[in-house]
C-alpha cells in the first residue's frame, strides 16, 4: 500500500469519525432540549392540577363542610390564608397564557421567568403567612378527629366532593402549599440543568432559580421567626401551685444564674451588651404604649361623664314655668339632646374611637412580653457570648436569642408605625365626632333661635353675655355645693372591731391622731396604685393630692399598704374617748348620780317640763373643734341641744348651741344632765 492510499483511508476515516460525533452531538442537544421541555410542562402542568385542587378544597369541600349541622368549629380558619396562595398562583398561570406562547417555544422560558419574577414578592407574602399559620390548621383538623361523627362526616364530605381524588382528610389539600413553595426551586434547576448556557434565557433562568431559593430561605425564617414569637409573648396566669409545678434543678439553675449576671451588672462587674438601636425601639414602643393606655383612660372617663349627664333627666321635672316660652323651649332642645343627638354620639364615640383603643391596648401585650423575654435571653447569651465552643443546648440559647432579637429589630418598628397610625386614625375620628356633634347641636338650635331670649344680640355680646352667665351660675351652683356639705358633714363615728383598735393604735402613733380620716363608701381601685377599702376602715393621709397634683384622690396609709383613694370617700375620724379624764369644774349636787358615757341619751331620757329642781345639760369633759361643723366647750358649760343626732341619723354626735350662740357637733358621750342650781 502506497502513502497516497494509506493518506487517504486515514481521511476518509476522520470523516467518519467527525460525522458520527456530529450525529450523536446532535442526538444528544436533542434529548436535553426534550428533557427540558418535559421539565417546563412539567412545572406548568403541575402548578394548574394543584390550582384545580385548591379551589376545590377552599369551594366545594368548605361549601359542603359549612352545610353540616352544626357546622365544624373554627372552619374559617382552617381556610383562612388559603385564597391568597390560590389568587397568586392563577396570576401566574395568568402571565403565561397572556403571552400565547406553547411549553415547546423558546420564547416560553423567559416568559415563565420573568412571570416568576415579578410575582415573586406576592408569591413570598402569601406563602409565608399560609406556613406560618399551617400548625394551626393542623390543631383544628386533630380537633376534628377527636370527634368521631364530626370527623366520620368530613371523610365522608371529602370523599363526595372529590371522587376523582383519593383523599381522606383535609391535609390531603392543605399540605400542597407546603409543599409546592419547596418544589419550585427543584423545578426550575431541573429546567437549568437541561438548558444550554448559550440560552438566551439561560442567565435570567439562573436568576429565577436563585430567587426561588433565597424566597424559601426567608419564608423559613418567618416562620421560625414566628414560631419565636408565638412561644414566648402569651401570658401565663399561672397559681403559685403551678409555678411550684415547674421548678427544677434546671430552671433554678438558670434563674439563679440571670439573677447573679444582673447582680453583675449593677454592680459594674461585667458590662452590659448595649444595643442602641433596639434601646431606642424599646424607648418609643413603651412611650407609645403609656400614651395608648392615657388615651383610653381619658376615653372612658369621657364616656363615664357623658353616662352621667344623660342620665340627669332635668326635662322631667316640673319647675312651675308653664306659659313661659324660654323654659319650654329649653326642655325640648334638652330632650331632643338627650334622647337622640348625644346617644347617638355615645354610639359612635363607643365604635369608633373606644373599641380600636381597646383592641389596640390588647395587642401591646405581645410585644411587651417578648421585650421582657428577651432581657432574660440576653442574660443568658451573655453568660455563653464569650465561650469558643459551645454545647448544644448553649447553641440553642444563642440562636434563641438572635432570633428574638432580629425578630423586634424587624418587627417592632412595623408595629410602632402601625399604632402610631391608628392612634392619629382615632384623634382624627374623635374630632369629626365632635365636629358633627357640634353641626347636630347648631343644626337644633337653630331651629328655635327665634324663640330664645338674647336671640337679636350680637355674636361678641351673646358670648360675653353667656360666658357672664355660666360663670355666675357655677359660682351660685359652688356656694349651694359648700352650703350643703358644710350641712351634711357631720363626723362619722363607725363602732371599732378590735382589729380595727389596732390599726388605729398603729395609724395614730405613726401619723399623729389629725391624719385619720375614716372610709364612709365602698372604694374600689379601678386604676394603679388605688386601694380596694370597705365602708368604715380606718386610713391615715399622707397626702391630699396624687404625683399629678389631682386633689381628687389622696394617698393613704391603709395600716400596711399604701395607695391612693377618693377623697370624696373620706372624712376625719374623732375618736370617742372611752374614758375621758375627769373634769374638776363639773360638780353635780348630793344625791343626785353623776351619768357618764351616753349618759346624755335623747331618745332614752326624753325632756320634759318638770318641776323644781330642773336639769341642765351640760359638757362633761373639755372638747375642742376639729372642723367647721363642730363646736369648742369647755367642762361644766351648759349647752342647748338642738338635735340628739347628726344628718346621716348617727346619735354618737349631737348638734348643741353653745354660749354666745356658736352652734355645732360635739360628741355625745361628752354630755351629761344634771340638777339646775337653785337661785337665791
Amino acid at each position: 500500500m502506497t502513502y497516497e492510499e494509506l493518506e487517504n483511508k486515514t481521511r476518509r476515516l476522520k470523516s467518519l469519525f467527525f460525522l458520527l460525533f456530529s450525529t450523536e452531538e446532535a442526538a444528544a442537544k436533542e434529548r436535553a432540549a426534550q428533557r427540558q421541555m418535559l421539565a417546563i410542562e412539567e412545572l406548568v402542568h403541575s402548578e394548574r392540577n394543584y390550582l384545580r385542587l385548591l379551589r376545590l378544597s377552599s369551594g366545594t369541600i368548605r361549601n359542603n363542610l359549612q352545610k353540616l349541622q352544626p357546622p365544624p368549629a373554627d372552619l374559617d380558619s382552617v381556610f383562612l390564608d388559603i385564597e391568597d396562595v390560590i389568587d397568586v398562583s392563577s396570576r401566574l398561570l395568568g402571565l403565561l397564557d397572556q403571552k400565547l406562547v406553547q411549553p415547546g417555544d423558546p420564547r416560553f422560558l423567559e416568559t415563565l421567568c420573568e412571570s416568576f419574577l415579578g410575582l415573586s414578592s406576592d408569591i413570598e407574602a402569601a406563602y409565608k403567612e399560609y406556613l406560618a399559620n399551617y400548625n394551626q390548621v393542623t390543631v383544628v383538623e386533630n380537633s376534628y378527629k377527636q370527634k368521631e361523627a364530626l370527623w366520620n362526616d368530613v371523610v365522608r364530605v371529602i370523599k363526595t366532593s372529590a371522587p376523582e381524588v383519593n383523599a381522606t382528610s383535609l391535609s390531603f389539600f392543605l399540605v400542597m402549599p407546603v409543599q409546592r413553595i419547596a418544589r419550585y426551586p427543584l423545578l426550575l434547576q431541573t429546567i437549568q440543568k437541561h438548558t444550554e448556557k448559550t440560552h438566551p434565557a439561560y442567565a435570567l433562568l439562573e436568576r429565577t432559580a436563585h430567587t426561588s431559593i433565597a424566597l424559601n430561605y426567608r419564608i423559613n425564617e418567618y416562620k421560625r421567626f414566628r414560631e419565636v414569637a408565638d412561644k414566648y409573648k402569651k401570658t401565663e396566669t399561672l397559681t403559685i401551685k403551678d409555678k411550684i409545678y415547674r421548678l427544677n434543678t434546671h430552671s433554678i439553675a438558670k434563674k439563679t444564674a440571670r439573677f447573679g449576671q444582673h447582680i453583675r451588672h449593677e454592680t459594674g462587674m461585667a458590662p452590659k451588651l448595649v444595643d442602641e438601636e433596639f434601646d431606642a425601639l424599646e424607648g418609643f414602643f413603651y412611650v407609645l404604649e403609656h400614651g395608648i393606655l392615657e388615651l383610653l383612660e381619658n376615653v372612658e372617663t369621657y364616656l363615664y361623664h357623658l353616662q352621667g349627664f344623660l342620665s340627669c333627666r332635668t326635662e322631667e321635672f316640673d319647675l312651675d314655668m308653664d306659659g313661659e316660652k324660654a323654659p319650654i323651649c329649653y326642655k325640648e332642645i334638652t330632650t331632643a339632646l338627650r334622647q337622640w343627638i348625644l346617644p347617638t354620639f355615645e354610639k359612635r364615640m363607643r365604635t369608633l374611637i373606644r373599641k380600636p383603643l381597646g383592641a389596640l391596648r390588647d395587642l401591646l401585650v405581645g410585644p411587651r412580653n417578648l421585650i421582657r423575654k428577651r432581657l432574660d435571653k440576653l442574660l443568658d447569651y451573655e453568660l455563653i457570648e464569650a465561650k469558643s465552643n459551645l454545647s448544644y443546648e448553649e447553641q440553642d440559647v444563642a440562636n434563641t436569642y438572635r432570633t428574638m432579637n432580629t425578630l423586634l429589630l424587624n418587627e417592632l418598628p412595623q408595629f410602632t408605625g402601625v399604632a402610631l397610625q391608628m392612634i392619629w386614625s382615632v384623634l382624627g375620628t374623635f374630632s369629626c365626632l365632635h365636629r358633627d356633634l357640634a353641626a347636630d347641636m347648631e343644626q337644633l338650635f337653630q331651629s328655635f333661635a327665634q324663640q330664645l331670649p338674647h336671640s337679636s344680640m350680637e355674636r361678641g355680646a351673646f358670648r360675653e353675655w353667656a360666658e357672664s352667665a355660666v360663670l355666675e351660675g357655677a359660682r351660685r351652683l359652688e356656694t349651694l355645693c359648700r352650703s350643703v356639705e358644710h350641712t351634711l358633714n357631720g363626723p362619722v363615728v363607725q363602732p371599732l372591731s378590735p382589729s380595727s383598735r389596732r390599726r388605729l393604735k398603729q395609724l395614730t402613733d405613726k401619723h399623729g391622731s389629725g391624719k385619720i380620716y375614716q372610709v364612709v363608701g365602698s372604694v374600689v381601685g379601678s386604676r394603679d396604685l388605688d386601694l380596694n377599702l370597705a365602708r368604715g376602715e380606718l386610713v391615715a393621709i399622707i397626702s391630699e393630692a396624687d404625683t399629678r397634683g389631682d386633689k381628687r384622690r389622696w394617698l393613704v396609709d391603709a395600716g400596711g399598704p399604701r395607695g391612693y383613694a377618693p377623697s370624696s370617700k373620706l372624712i376625719r375620724y374623732h375618736q370617742p374617748t372611752e374614758d375621758p379624764p375627769p373634769s374638776p369644774q363639773l360638780t353635780l349636787p348630793d344625791g343626785v348620780t353623776e351619768t357618764r358615757r351616753h349618759s346624755y341619751t335623747p331618745e332614752s331620757q326624753p325632756m320634759t317640763v318638770m318641776s323644781q329642781p330642773c336639769f341642765q345639760v351640760l359638757a362633761a369633759y373639755d372638747f375642742t373643734a376639729t372642723g367647721n361643723h363642730e363646736v369648742s366647750v369647755r367642762a361644766g358649760e351648759p349647752v342647748r341641744v338642738l338635735e340628739p343626732r347628726d344628718k346621716r341619723g348617727n346619735p354618737e354626735w349631737s348638734l348643741v348651741e353653745a354660749r354666745g350662740g356658736a352652734r355645732g357637733y360635739v360628741p355625745s358621750n361628752y354630755l351629761a344632765i344634771a340638777p339646775r342650781p337653785p337661785h337665791h
